[in-house]
């Protein structure tokens, strides 16, 4: 296979990192040279590469082309004619089998309209793995449906829906479909039955169902669809069609068209359609004074790491094999939708540039509240005639990547290796004969161009090309879809091959969350010599493995608040009987210590001794003396006993009295004091002697104490009579006590002990931190005061500014099934650099249930429609305009009745002079004759029914129309050249 000069095609060691290691290691650029000097590229044949491909076949299973990768759960997903499968990602073994064919009805009706029993299949189209479901869309039987099904047992449906708009009718036709962050699906693909509606649809979401222009060649003519993508703020399709602007002849242009995710449609103008809809031509060609226009894509790949989107691009059909590889920066192409539009006045005139009127929009919307609430703020008149954009989108290089000639290219993926000196890019290309090729691309001109290897995954004498091309990079395979087969390839086979190799380094991972949140610390980040490793007997990887670097170096840590150390413990309340001591601590920088500042604890428990005191006895008092000088005498003390540790905490307690019986005579031991002296000395007592006698008892005093055990007293004088003239004294207590108030007391509510700090909310930007405490120590009795001040105490913390870099978050998306919504966020750095971009771009939170909007008949909507009640007076209004409108209208019939009479009697005698366009002559054969009439259904926006509803809302009565071409009197004598060398446009001799 022969290749041009600048594109040589490179003999190299069969494995891709042995050039690696000789690409690092060399420093001679003429060596490199050499390396891409030779004109043949390595083949693996099919026998050679035989033991290194595992291969999965179902009997009756053909076209396997829907591939759908599942890493997490170790699965690939993939969508066969009338059969979905489960295959194990690391042997493409078989886990479940699942048939979902047409029925029988449907098959008939499909080949009742003429299709053949070939067409009239269910062809899997969408197949998308979202969280834990898998969304599928087959065309059964030109009959579009779609379902969800779990993604762990396919044979569960979870929702079945109806596929128009969202699955093309025709499995020839080629579509595309991409599931946002928010959960909305983006279809690129026909919509109806004869395939002339083609359309980008947005439905399943929370926005509003949208669609591109009906019937309108300018916004989509013909197209192709290949690719779609959802970045940041915009829904990208990427799609080949006939080119409107072009105008010589007929020719095939590539286009990459967007619109924003949060696109609402318009109102009354673009009513349900996108007014955000924008397309611009990709440029991929030879450069040179007439450039070679690859003008046809066939695939592309988007490398989110480098914000790169890889192309294949190919000549016509018709035309000179040749494909060639492009590659195109998101920036560019954000640079072209900045750039001016391109806009035709009316049919006749030419397409010119225009300014954009927005040069920079992001999606933005409009902030006033009515009708155009949520509007984006691009006006609906730009948006219904400026969509083509007058810049073409220019490749990351002038020349393309990869070209070869003679060879159809169908399919692409793209790796990344990491050499010592720089990233290399890896493609894997299908062919439309069935092989892959192997192809090297980087930024050294010198290298452009290189290819590796050919597989040839296909026995000797079988070509067919390649349905579908998957890679999966944690396990280094290709997945490739056959029309009767499944295939895993590995992207190396370095155990074939036993000479020496070197190893080398991978790249280094990033870095490690600092080892602090403020002050000093450090991160770290690793690498292995695994890229590749060292074998029989190479070199082992020079360097370290593992490096650290300081971080937070301008983040100080915030004063540490801490206890102080306790104090000594108090002298304790009580000697003995159990009394209480304490000791207390401060809160050092600050009052936000958790727990308490005091501690209590108990002392002295042994028992008190008990404490015994008498009173002395009182002197001895004569109480009864008789006529003859006798007498009777007492003494009185008193004796108190108590556990108490303080002997003056006594109170009296039982009296205790002794009497002695004295004679007159003297002779008895009495010794008498002066009192008793005195009273004899008066003679004895007095015959008028009264002793004393009490009086009634006084009222209750209060308790002393409203719960908990008090006690009262009442109390009573010794007046009744009061002793004289050497009465006795009233014998008892002259008071009495008596328990009280039994009942607890009342609690009142205190506060606990102030919890830990919890962590900080964020990690920098300014977040809090909080501690509460809770009135439970002791609880508030029902009716008692509750605690006063604050429950929750709240402190800043990680107050250090957030690393730059982040877009604002997006709106929360859609519930899933599971019961979470998410929304995201994307670095708007072009090359973040080391502390920018930290953190999550994805956050979810939980949501009650989730809804998927449906999408109803315009009958329906009608009849779903509630009408207010009418008033008299609306009844008696609504009588007159009825009277006069039908008087009107029955006048201006007559009128037009009599004005028609008299034109057909003028008819009769004039002929009109202006030709028939049906006849017109100037060329050859009429233009109405290539046309021939043709029967189409009008679909329209309200008739995509989204699921199983259709076979009770009959779509509207089906509408004929004939394609009439009128031709123009002009001729087109300017042109500009275009497409390959070949095409050229002469003006009329």
């Amino acid at each position: 296979m022969v290749f041009p000069g600048p594109l040589a095609i490179t003999l190299l060691p069969p494995s891709l990192t042995l050039l690696v290691f000789h690409l690092s290691c060399s420093t001679d650029a003429s060596s490199e040279q050499k390396l891409c000097a030779l004109r043949e590229h390595p083949t693996v044949a099919f026998a050679d590469l035989k033991p290194w491909v595992f291969n999965f076949t179902y009997p009756g299973a053909r076209d396997f082309s829907q591939l759908a990768l599942d890493p997490s759960r170790n699965q690939l997903i993939v969508g066969a004619r009338n059969y979905l499968f489960r295959l194990s990602l690391a042997n493409v073994s078989l886990l479940q089998a699942t048939e979902w064919a047409s029925n029988e009805d449907t098959r008939r009706s499909c080949q009742s309209k003429g299709k053949t029993e070939e067409e009239c299949q269910n062809y899997m189209r969408v197949l998308i793995v979202t969280g834990r479901k898998v969304f599928m869309c087959g065309t059964n039987a030109f009959s579009p449906v779609c379902s969800s099904r779990q993604v762990g047992n396919l044979s569960r449906t979870i929702e079945k829906i109806n596929g128009v708009a969202r699955c093309p009718y025709d499995p020839r036709h080629n579509s595309t479909a991409v599931i946002s962050s928010q959960g909305e699906l983006y279809a690129a693909t026909v919509i109806d039955f004869s395939g002339r509606d083609p359309a980008i649809y947005r439905s399943l979401g929370s926005g509003p169902p949208l669609r591109t222009a009906q019937y309108n060649s300018k916004w989509l003519n013909e197209p192709n669809f290949v690719a779609a993508y959802d970045i940041g703020l915009f829904a990208y399709f990427f799609l080949r069609e006939n080119a409107v602007e072009h105008d010589c002849g007929r020719t095939v242009y590539s286009r990459v068209a967007r619109v924003c995710k949060n696109d609402v449609g318009g109102r009354f103008l673009l009513e349900d359609t996108w007014t955000t809809f924008m397309k611009a031509r990709l440029n991929c060609s030879r450069p040179g004074e007439v450039p070679f226009y690859y003008n046809e894509l066939q695939s592309a790949f988007h490398l989110p790491e480098q914000d790169l989107i890889y192309g294949v691009f190919t000549t016509n059909v018709n035309s000179i094999a040749a494909s060639a590889v492009c590659a195109f920066n998101l920036s560019a192409i954000s640079q072209a939708f900045n750039g001016p539009f391109r806009y035709q006045e009316n049919p006749r005139a030419a397409w010119l540039p225009i300014a954009n009127p927005i040069p920079n929009f992001q999606c933005g919307t409009l902030p006033e509240v009515g009708p155009n609430e949520n509007l984006t703020e691009r006006s609906l008149q730009d948006a219904q005639r400026l969509f083509l954009m007058s810049e073409a989108v220019q490749p990351v290089t002038p020349e393309p990547c990869v070209t070869q000639d003679s060879v159809r290219f169908s399919h692409l993926v793209v790796d990344l290796v990491q050499a010592k000196d720089t990233l290399y890019h890896v493609l894997y290309i299908g062919t439309e004969s069935g092989t892959i090729l192997k192809a090297l691309s980087t930024a050294s001109r010198s290298l452009r161009g290189c290819y590796l290897e050919e597989l040839h995954v296909l026995p000797p004498g079988r070509r067919e090309p390649l349905r579908s091309l998957r890679i999966l990079h944690s396990a280094r395979a290709l997945f490739v879809g056959l029309s009767d087969r499944v295939l895993r390839v590995p992207l190396e086979r370095c155990a074939a091959y036993r000479s020496q190799g070197n190893g080398a380094w991978t790249p280094w991972s990033s870095w490690a969350l600092c080892s602090t949140s403020c002050g000093i610390g450090f991160q770290v980040r690793q690498r292995s010599c695994s890229n590749p490793a060292p074998r029989h007997g190479g070199r082992i990887c020079v360097g370290k493995s593992r490096e650290e670097r300081f971080c937070n170096e301008n983040t100080p840590c915030p004063v540490p608040i801490f206890w102080a150390s306790w104090g000594s413990w108090s002298k304790c309340s009580s000697n003995c009987g159990g009394g209480v001591q304490s000791r207390r601590r401060s809160c050092e920088n600050g009052n936000s210590c958790p727990g308490c500042g005091v501690e209590f604890k108990t002392c002295n428990p042994e028992g008190c001794p008990e404490v015994r005191r008498n009173t002395p006895w009182t002197p001895w008092l004569p109480v009864n003396v008789t006529q003859g000088g006798a007498r009777q005498e007492q003494r009185f003390r008193f004796t108190c006993r108590a556990p108490l540790p303080d002997p003056h905490g006594l109170q009296l307690g039982r009296r205790r009295t002794e009497t002695r019986t004295c004679p007159a005579d003297g002779s008895g031991a009495c010794d008498t004091d002066a009192l008793v002296e005195d009273l004899l000395r008066s003679g004895g007592p007095s015959p008028h002697s009264v002793s004393g006698g009490w009086a009634a008892w006084g009222p209750w005093s209060s308790c002393s104490r409203d719960c908990e055990l008090g006690f009262r007293v009442r109390k009573r004088t010794c007046t009744n009579p009061e002793p004289r003239s050497g009465g006795l004294p009233c014998i008892g207590d002259a008071a009495e006590y008596q328990d009280c108030n039994h009942q607890a007391c009342p609690v009142r509510g205190a506060w606990s002990c102030w919890t830990s700090w919890s962590p900080c909310s964020a990690s920098c930007g300014g977040g809090h931190y909080q501690r509460t405490r809770s009135c439970t120590s002791p609880a508030p009795s029902p009716g008692e005061d509750i605690c006063l001040g604050l429950h929750t105490e709240e402190a800043l913390c990680a107050t250090q500014a957030c690393p730059e870099g982040w877009s604002p978050w997006s709106e929360w998306s859609a519930c899933t099934e599971d019961g979470a919504q998410s929304r995201s966020r994307h670095c708007e750095e072009l090359v973040p650099g080391p502390s920018a971009c930290a953190g999550n771009s994805s956050e979810s939170r939980p949501c009650p249930y989730g809804e998927i909007p449906v999408i109803l008949p315009a009958s329906s909507m009608e009849e779903a429609t509630s009408c207010g009640g009418f008033s008299l007076i609306h009844l008696v209004a609504t009588g007159v305009s009825c009277f006069l409108g039908s008087g009107l209208l029955t006048l201006a019939v007559y009128l037009s009745c009599q004005h028609c009479r008299r034109q057909s009697q003028e008819s009769t005698l004039v002929h009109p002079a202006t030709p028939n366009h049906l006849h017109y002559k100037g060329g050859g054969t009429p233009k109405n004759e290539k046309y021939t009439p043709m029967e189409f259904k009008t679909l329209n926006k309200n008739n995509l029914i989204p699921d199983d509803r259709a076979s009770f809302y009959p779509l509207q009565q089906t509408n004929v129309y004939t394609t009439t071409y009128y031709p123009s009197p002009l001729n087109k004598h300017s042109f500009r050249p275009e497409a390959s060398p070949g095409q050229r446009c002469f003006p009329n001799s």
